[in-house]
């Protein structure tokens, strides 16, 4: 048996015990951590690395966009949002153009950071 990576294995046990809250914190940080890593690779011109981190940030604007719970009204318009996302990544992807990756990263930041607040005051009425 392979001896794993403590700090993948941290990552993991993280991820397997997370509450629905968190693991939509820890989709957003993911999908942040990779359009970074898209934009950086954009600009080394390492088009297949760039291509892999972008296919990343899509994968997980998609789950968060199937996780959806539609009988909010929040959700039609995150719904919304998720599929804009969606269709700049797939331009972003095709014309390789960090300044498409720089309005999702504003974006997924804003979710991000609403979302952060979000648990925060759920938080304090408990």
């Amino acid at each position: 048996m392979a001896i794993q990576n403590p700090y993948n294995q941290y990552k993991q046990n993280d991820v397997m015990t997370a509450s629905p809250e968190n693991l939509t914190l820890l989709l957003y940080n993911g999908a942040l951590k990779f359009a970074h890593q898209g934009k950086i690779y954009i600009e080394q011109k390492n088009i297949s690395k760039a291509h892999e981190a972008i296919t990343r940030v899509q994968d997980i604007i998609q789950e968060l966009n199937v996780s959806l719970d539609m009988q909010y009204d929040i959700s039609q318009n995150l719904r919304a949002l998720y599929v804009y996302i969606l269709e700049s990544l797939l331009d972003a992807n095709i014309k390789k153009d960090t300044a498409v990756l720089d309005e999702v990263i504003g974006m997924v930041t804003e979710l991000r950071d609403t979302w952060k607040e979000a648990m925060k005051i759920v938080k304090t009425k408990k």
